[in-house]
């Protein structure tokens, strides 16, 4: 299932479901509904980019398999399928930068709705 995020600051981004739910559980909101405040942009970028430069820090613990992709296509070798991988600093780009966004312009950002 994908989460559709929206602000009037910048545009839509979309996330599958597993991957939004590990941003918003950092943020403590629901993955069902939610919305982060223009108050709450700046301390949501602050959480999310203290979490990116943790794993970009810790590579070997930022090991995500997408459910939506197969770990190793037939006749790929295990090596190529590694590089494959996407980090959650790459996932988590296009929500940090609707979060700077959001807070440059003092909008609000919603989910589920």
């Amino acid at each position: 299932m994908l989460i559709s995020f929206k602000s009037k600051s910048s545009p839509e981004v979309l996330m599958y479901q597993e991957h939004a739910e590990r941003i918003l559980r950092l943020l403590h909101k629901s993955p069902q509904r939610g919305v982060i405040t223009a108050a709450e942009a700046s301390e949501a970028l602050a959480l999310l980019e203290q979490e990116v430069a943790y794993t970009r820090q810790h590579p070997d613990q930022d090991v995500e398999h997408d459910a939506h992709t197969p770990e190793q296509e037939q006749g790929e070798s295990t090596e190529h399928a590694l590089l494959q991988r996407v980090s959650f600093s790459a996932r988590s780009y296009p929500l940090l930068e609707m979060l700077r966004s959001a807070s440059r312009e003092n909008e609000y950002i919603m989910w589920g709705v």
